[in-house]
């Protein structure tokens, strides 16, 4: 039984309560997801390049799905209002704020990546932890032997499930600094229903729109994923430095 999750996150997460915050300055790849609302389930987003000190957006915007109860604050690298309400399991609400992003998940053999980016080929001995009971919550494990108690096949990955046949780690409540009960398991994946569905807390989009984000995503520009409703994202643009 080998654990690894720390080596498949490109960088930790930190949650602070002083709004003196910017995103790192190393960071030259951005993700920007913003919603109409705290309440709305509808995503529009766009990548971001850091060039010559300026972000300058990358292709076209695309749509995705957000929590069915919407957005609320999520444990990242940005700090949280006083007093905000945070993420908590189960809630079905997507983690607002600025994340970090962790390695590809699939159940292809190889897909398109840069070579720095981690992946992992999913499979029935691959785990990953949403009881907020268990030890290992919000945490990854390979084990050398097919799943044999109820909690090992609860937590099993690969539940031949599509929409979670290509997904990319969105480091909210993230190792080593993972808070139980504040939510677990957030990813980038495929949507379902061809957008027609939210999610439970991730964000979801079109898988050709999924492939090409994981393909330009590279660990060495510190790719960093901003979600935030539309009117939070004009009140910290210009302190976070935001695109």
């Amino acid at each position: 039984m080998k654990y690894f999750l720390a080596a498949l996150f490109l960088t930790g997460s930190l949650l602070s309560s002083s709004f003196a915050f910017e995103v790192p300055p190393q960071s030259s790849q951005m993700i920007v997801g913003t919603a109409a609302n705290w309440n709305a389930s509808h995503v529009k987003l766009m990548m971001f390049e850091r060039r010559s000190g300026k972000w300058v957006p990358v292709g076209a915007p695309w749509t995705g799905r957000l929590g069915k109860n919407g957005l609320v604050w999520g444990r990242g690298l940005h700090p949280v209002p006083a007093g905000a309400k945070i993420k908590s399991e189960g809630d079905n609400r997507a983690p607002a704020g600025v994340f970090d992003l962790g390695g590809a998940w699939g159940y292809a053999p190889a897909i398109q990546k840069a070579p720095s980016l981690s992946y992992v080929q999913v499979t029935s001995r691959d785990l990953w932890y949403e009881d907020v009971k268990s030890p290992l919550y919000n945490q990854y494990l390979r084990i050398n032997r097919e799943p044999a108690t109820p909690e090992e096949k609860k937590a099993q990955m690969k539940q031949g499930d599509y929409a979670h046949s290509l997904k990319l780690f969105i480091a909210h409540n993230a190792y080593p600094r993972i808070q139980p009960g504040a939510g677990s398991s957030i990813f980038f994946h495929i949507w379902r229903n061809g957008g027609g569905s939210p999610t439970a807390g991730c964000t979801t989009m079109a898988e050709e729109h999924l492939k090409r984000l994981i393909a330009s995503v590279d660990p060495a520009r510190r790719p960093l994923y901003v979600l935030l409703p539309d009117a939070e994202y004009a009140q910290y643009r210009a302190a976070w430095k935001l695109p």
